[in-house]
């Protein structure tokens, strides 16, 4: 991504897309069909059936960024394929990228107590 990128929201696109699109595409695909803002400061994140490749589509100042990575082996750990968006943190999709599976891993619950006696 752009170096010094405010990343408010992240939203993974569970079900998998074409990969001919591209960024008409994609960021009409996010505002018609997930009913999103593709010119807030979000980060939209898409899967290949395979789930070889990612693209992530942010709009930045002045018009649409596309980053792609593609993986030589291997695949992207995903959600289930279902229709919709998973809001994700910024932390959660660089391990994502790393290669980490949120959905079979979670980390310990936030717990939120009122008082310590």
């Amino acid at each position: 991504m752009h170096p010094g990128y405010p990343i408010a929201q992240v939203h993974l696109c569970r079900a998998p897309v074409g990969f001919r699109k591209s960024i008409k595409g994609l960021s009409v695909l996010v505002e018609q069909e997930l009913g999103l803002d593709p010119f807030s400061q979000a980060l939209y994140v898409f899967v290949n059936r395979q789930r070889t490749k990612r693209k992530v589509l942010y709009w930045h100042r002045n018009g649409f960024c596309l980053w792609l990575k593609r993986l030589e082996a291997e695949r992207f750990a995903w959600p289930d394929e279902r229709s919709g968006v998973e809001p994700i943190s910024a932390q959660q999709l660089q391990w994502l990228l790393e290669g980490f599976d949120l959905w079979r891993h979670a980390p310990h619950k936030t717990l939120a107590y009122a008082s310590v006696s």
